[in-house]
């Protein structure tokens, strides 16, 4: 059975990276990232030229300023990073189908018996630093026989143990020692330099089979995963490689360090298992379709929507899911690209349901000099469960007509949304309160489904409410006046229903309810006009009476 090899890879400036991406003109500028840390803001990811300035990750942003007065910042999007690794773990598959994804700039790729495929594993790892260069990211990777070795050879190949400067340790060199290092930095006085030679990407990194001891030895301490306070310990005795750890006895390190040195000593160099549970890349469903040469009449972009629509709704169909949002991207023959995207009233994957909804966008696509290729992109799928009809004939019918209705609604929100913007539409909901600006909610159409028969209340409700109570002159007294004065009018009161009383949640503190508990009536007055007038008791505000609505 060949040694199980495990690859990690570490992408140290992926933050930064993606936005250069997004934004070329950002490539030959200082660019940091910005996350927040609480009540300040730190560096989370810099481009190779603001580490160039000297900046580094964790560092206050008020401090990077200081140091680099053009610094670029963006703030972090968390979201678009992990979209971004979830397409790095995709392309990772090419290499093995057992990808697993460190959030939130790593991946580890179980290479045991794929590398051959490759013509060896340094010839694998030079393919992956050159499609990562294609890409426009820096990655470092490590490839050992165990996910502890691999991951401390991708972030610690090649660095020297931190000095500790505590005063604790001793720092002592012998002066014969300084006379000969002295004598071999000649070339610092004008001598000649010694030969450099080019270091490929896999150099230092690939630890041989069976050999994660050796590799592991002359890195830091740092490489074992273990917590700030255990490496400033180690530091303090002197202890700062994995060498100088791995000749101890393991209970002496227990008992002065804890467990955890041991098992993350142990796990880098195979004495105890270190599972690596690998996770399917995300579903991406998109179709692209390139023209022999470049388009941009109407028809011609709605016949290739045709083809596009045809197959991203077959694989859709086959995955039993529906798109929900679907984005059209058309690229230039000039380089340049114009996208429009839709949002549907339901998931589906029916291509006569959706192509009318990017049929209306095909008028706002500029094609330019013209359109070299389109592709077509389900940004967000939902499922879809089938469904079968039974009972007698009658019901049977009766479901049909009622599916047939609610698929022409919601096909009409869907070109409506299309126009005026999804969150537009929306519908009425019973709430569920007995507070009566709380008795129906506003809620989306397209994502929430028909109510059905409203609960119909026990005392009549108006057909209008104020947004807020508007106060009434009348006696400080519970019962109805007989004249009030509203909205600069005399008002008489010809008859009077009630009282209701209504009175708030106890649990929740609504300051429009502060005023305690209420007694609502329907007053009829003289003009006509039915009006619904309360009277509040005064719990912290003061009592008297309001109009909060009007009936028909």
């Amino acid at each position: 059975m060949p040694h199980r090899r495990i690859l990690s890879l570490w992408f140290p400036r992926l933050g930064a990276e993606r936005a250069i991406r997004a934004e070329p003109f950002l490539a030959d500028r200082p660019l940091a990232i910005v996350d927040q840390d609480g009540p300040s803001q730190v560096l989370s990811s810099l481009s190779l030229v603001a580490s160039g300035a000297g900046l580094h990750r964790g560092q206050p942003l008020r401090d990077a300023t200081a140091m680099c007065a053009d610094l670029v910042t963006r703030p972090r999007d968390s979201r678009a990073e992990r979209a971004f690794l979830d397409a790095l773990h995709r392309w990772a598959g090419k290499f093995s189908p057992w990808v697993s994804a460190e959030r939130p700039e790593a991946l580890v790729v179980d290479l045991t018996g794929c590398a051959h495929l490759f013509g060896g594993e340094s010839a694998l790892a030079e393919q992956v630093a050159q499609d990562c260069a294609d890409l426009g990211l820096t990655v470092r990777l490590g490839l050992a026989d165990t996910l502890g070795a691999a991951w401390a050879l991708a972030r610690y190949a090649g660095a020297a143990p931190g000095a500790h400067r505590t005063g604790d340790a001793i720092e002592q060199e012998a002066r014969a020692t300084r006379a000969r290092a002295g004598k071999r930095r000649h070339w610092e006085r004008g001598g000649a330099a010694p030969p450099v030679v080019a270091a490929s990407a896999a150099q230092g990194r690939i630890a041989p089979p069976g050999q994660s001891w050796q590799a592991l030895s002359p890195l830091p301490v740092a490489a074992l995963r273990l917590e700030p306070d255990t490496q400033a310990q180690l530091a303090r005795l002197g202890l700062r490689r994995v060498g100088d750890l791995l000749g101890q006895p393991r209970a002496g390190l227990a008992r002065r360090f804890g467990r955890g040195l041991v098992d993350r000593l142990d796990q880098a160099t195979g004495a105890a298992p270190e599972p690596i549970s690998p996770a399917a890349a995300p579903h991406r469903f998109a179709v692209r379709l390139s023209f022999p040469d470049p388009i941009g009449l109407r028809d011609d972009v709605e016949a290739a929507l045709d083809r596009l629509l045809e197959h991203l709704c077959g694989r859709l169909r086959r995955r039993a899911v529906g798109a929900r949002v679907l984005r059209l991207e058309a690229w230039r023959c000039d380089g340049t690209m114009t996208d429009r995207g839709v949002t549907a009233a339901v998931a589906s994957f029916d291509a006569a349901r959706l192509k009318p909804l990017l049929a209306m966008k095909l008028d706002d696509l500029d094609a330019g000099p013209g359109i070299d290729m389109l592709r077509l992109e389900a940004q967000r799928t939902e499922p879809i469960h089938d469904r079968t009809p039974a009972g007698h004939a009658e019901a049977a019918s009766r479901a049909t007509a009622r599916t047939g209705q609610s698929v022409a609604f919601e096909d009409l929100i869907g070109r409506l949304g299309a126009r005026l913007g999804m969150e537009a539409i929306t519908r009425r909901h019973p709430g569920q309160s007995h507070l009566p600006e709380k008795e129906a909610l506003t809620l989306a159409a397209a994502w929430s489904e028909p109510c059905g028969a409203w609960p119909a209340p026990a005392v009549p409700r108006p057909l209008t409410l104020w947004p807020l109570p508007e106060p009434v002159q009348a006696p400080d007294h519970p019962d109805p006046p007989a004249t009030f004065r509203w909205r600069g009018r005399d008002w008489v009161v010809e008859g009077a229903t009630g009282p209701e009383r209504i009175a708030p949640e106890w649990w929740l503190d609504d300051p429009a309810w502060r005023s305690g508990a209420r007694d609502y009536w329907r007053f009829e007055t003289d003009r006509g006009e039915r009006l619904w007038l309360f009277y509040a008791h005064g719990a912290t505000l003061s009592p008297g009476w309001f109009c909060h609505g009007a009936f028909a």
